[in-house]
């Protein structure tokens, strides 16, 4: 019986990549960071919200197929206070 290979290297999880990216992002706020420390910083948080979008992405997709397996298939976008008050004066 095989086993399934191991990955020797584990990538960063959402939290910990999430709160990486807004390390930089207050670094790079400061606005006294060398131009070159400061393209590898950018770089670097170009990196950080890939891996972001796709745990997210991954996250939405666990949750869509949950649903999908307890009989509720429709999927209904989240929205946050402020569209609801959007919503509110288009009424």
């Amino acid at each position: 019986m095989k086993s399934k290979p191991q990955k020797t290297e584990k990538s960063p999880d959402f939290e910990q990549s999430l709160g990486e990216l807004e390390a930089l992002v207050a670094k790079l706020e400061q606005g006294d960071v060398p131009l070159e420390d400061a393209l590898k910083t950018f770089e670097r948080g170009v990196a950080l919200t890939r891996q972001c979008q796709t745990a997210l992405r991954t996250a939405q997709q666990k949750v869509e197929l949950l649903l999908a397996r307890n009989g509720t298939e429709e999927v209904v976008d989240f929205a946050d206070d402020e569209d609801d008050d959007v919503d509110d004066v288009e009424r």
